[in-house]
């Protein structure tokens, strides 16, 4: 009727109508009638949009490298975008009628990838293949503050980055030379644990060696012991045999001296009874000799006194005429001599 249509946007669009040069409506996810003769509709994407991206840039020492991730933004000022950018649509056709809308990802990777070759140029390969953690926040920092974007009301959202090759040929290069590297280190292994083995094994021989020096060392302490023990065992005989020879010694020595006392009291003894005797042949010599046989024959037994009778007979025999003795006399000698 009158050729009035109704226009509804989803809750991710941001809506402007337009008529006579004016704006008369704009906001996220609003619906309106308009006359298709007199207004224009533009319509800003509020929702996240996701552009992937694939760039052969040069590092520092000429090799190309390529960088592959994907970049996540958000329009958060539709109005300032749609000042700058055309994104009118067509609601009979459903499509903008203008590329702007489909350029802007073009121009959010440019963004991208200026941020990224100002970093990758900056570095030399090796570096840059290690470059991704630090890659993304340097561009994330950068792009938080880009004046293009703050114009166009744009926020990055997040920025990934999937990988950073380089090309096919030095990408065998660097295989060949971490091959060796490789290779090197498992020649460097084997040796270490060669050396480790050889050190192990001098150790346990040192080990060895030094305990038989304290074997050896002990051995030649026992047998100290047992020459001082020898030692000491040989100066206890000896103080002993001499202790022993000291007590003879000085046994012989009281027995020389007992012998010595023993004979001078013997010779004392021998002269008192010299002296005895001497003084008793005094006193004999004075008695008569008839008297002392007389006081010897008191004291004898028959037998004596029959051998002092003949005894007597034979020194008279000159002056005995004749002498008969009875054989009784002579059978009671026998008997008592046998």
């Amino acid at each position: 009727m009158f050729g009035i249509k109704f226009f509804k946007a989803d809750a991710a669009t941001y809506a402007i109508k337009t008529a006579n040069g004016k704006v008369r409506r704009k906001g996220q996810g609003i619906s309106f009638w308009y006359n298709p003769a007199t207004a224009s509709i533009a319509c800003v994407p509020t929702s996240v949009q996701e552009a992937s991206f694939i760039f052969n840039l040069q590092t520092e020492d000429f090799q190309e490298v390529r960088v592959q991730g994907q970049l996540s933004y958000r329009i958060v000022n539709p109005d300032q975008l749609a000042e700058v950018m055309n994104y009118t649509v067509s609601p009979r056709e459903n499509r903008y009628t203008t590329e702007d809308p489909l350029r802007l990802d073009d121009r959010m990777i440019r963004f991208v990838q200026n941020r990224f070759q100002a970093d990758i140029q900056a570095v030399k390969l090796r570096e840059a293949l290690k470059l991704t953690k630090q890659l993304m926040t340097n561009t994330q920092q950068g792009l938080a503050v880009e004046p293009a974007l703050q114009t166009l009301g744009i926020e990055v959202v997040d920025l990934s980055i999937t990988g950073i090759t380089p090309a096919p040929e030095t990408v065998r290069a660097l295989e060949a030379e971490a091959r060796e590297s490789i290779l090197k280190e498992a020649d460097d292994a084997i040796y270490l644990r060669r050396k480790a083995a050889v050190e192990q094994e001098r150790t346990i021989r040192e080990a060895e060696l030094q305990t038989d020096l304290e074997v050896q060392k002990k051995e030649q302490e026992i047998k100290q012991e047992q020459v001082t023990n020898e030692r000491n065992l040989m100066r206890a005989r000896k103080e002993i045999e001499q202790e022993r020879l000291q007590a003879d010694i000085e046994a012989e020595s009281q027995r020389i001296q007992l012998v010595q006392l023993n004979a001078k009291n013997g010779k004392i003894e021998a002269e008192t009874q010299a002296y005895a005797i001497e003084a008793q042949l005094k006193a004999y010599q004075s008695i008569p000799v008839e008297s002392l046989k007389a006081m010897a024959m008191s004291n004898m037994q028959a037998d004596q006194l029959f051998a002092f009778a003949f005894d007597s007979l034979a020194q008279n025999a000159a002056k005995i005429g004749e002498l008969n003795i009875s054989p009784d006399l002579f059978s009671q000698l026998m008997k008592k001599a046998g």
